[in-house]
């Protein structure tokens, strides 16, 4: 029986530009390794969740997508709003990459390609993932609120090549520009939390920004988020601490708490900056996040 052409979304723009430069060799190597694909690209901001969801809601049982973890972001939530089965390729082609990392796909996309296409010809089992949700919207990695949120935010508008230390290089920007340190109040278990914070990141998988080892004892696949939050710090302390980002030992500092939670609830005095797996979200004052154990299927 003849085989559906997947659906293989690309974002252009993933990864500075590297998405558009390699779309005709990818399709090449899907094509020379016996996968029937169709080629859908994305035009702006969202266009890709839309696709993917169309897609979904008609019956795909299987995509393919071609960017970095804004792109899976716009997936997964396209995947989720259909309420669908569809099992998720991805080819790493961004900037971070970091939910490929927690799924132990190759990072370097030949050999992703490669290796997605010869588990698509086996017909073999995929693994399965948590999803996360804050609000109304999912997430495949994590959720940050805070400084970490300005970060990204910071790190999106930036156009200095300073290639994939676009992260790092954020970090000295934000900590020039000044740390934020909102008061919230975090329902998460016993205790809870009442008091000044600068950065909280509630983690699906370990790494955050492609380097920082936010939660190093995260697994996307526990049926647990994985919660850390950094009380308020001076600007010399954030530098100090970075290091440590780097190989996940500030985990151990005394400013840092690490919570294993299946929700949280935060709420701050005023709006606070927040994204969802790098990509902006509007500040906001209550964020409800909880787990989705075993939602996603990725091939």
């Amino acid at each position: 029986m003849k085989q559906h052409p997947i659906p293989l979304f690309v974002n252009p723009v993933a990864g500075r530009g590297r998405a558009l430069r390699r779309v005709a060799s990818m399709c090449r190597l899907l094509a020379g390794n016996g996968v029937a694909h169709e080629l859908i690209q994305s035009t702006a901001v969202g266009d890709l969740e839309h696709k993917v969801l169309a897609a979904a809601s008609s019956g795909a049982e299987r995509i393919i997508v071609a960017g970095g973890d804004g792109s899976v972001h716009e997936a997964v939530n396209g995947i989720m709003r259909a309420a669908a089965t569809t099992a998720l390729g991805v080819i790493p082609v961004g900037t971070g990459n970091d939910f490929a990392k927690a799924c132990s796909i190759p990072l370097q996309w030949e050999e992703a390609t490669r290796s997605l296409a010869a588990r698509i010809g086996s017909n073999g089992r995929g693994r399965v993932v948590d999803v996360g949700r804050m609000n109304d919207r999912y997430f495949a990695n994590s959720a940050g609120i805070g400084f970490g949120a300005k970060i990204n935010e910071i790190a999106r508008g930036n156009r200095l090549p300073v290639g994939d230390l676009n992260y790092l290089f954020a970090v000295f920007q934000g900590v020039w520009d000044g740390v934020i340190t909102p008061q919230v109040r975090m329902h998460y278990g016993t205790p809870d939390y009442d008091g000044a914070v600068t950065l909280v990141e509630v983690c699906n998988g370990a790494s955050v920004g492609g380097m920082f080892q936010m939660a190093p004892m995260a697994e996307n696949n526990d049926g647990i988020l994985d919660l850390v939050f950094v009380q308020p710090v001076s600007r010399l302390r954030i530098f100090a601490l970075l290091p440590r980002l780097l190989n996940g030992s500030h985990i151990a500092a005394p400013e840092v708490t690490c919570a294993r939670v299946t929700s949280v609830r935060l709420t701050a005095d005023g709006p606070v900056p927040a994204h969802l797996d790098g990509e902006v979200q509007p500040p906001g004052t209550t964020f409800d996040l909880e787990i989705l154990p075993q939602l996603l299927r990725i091939l």
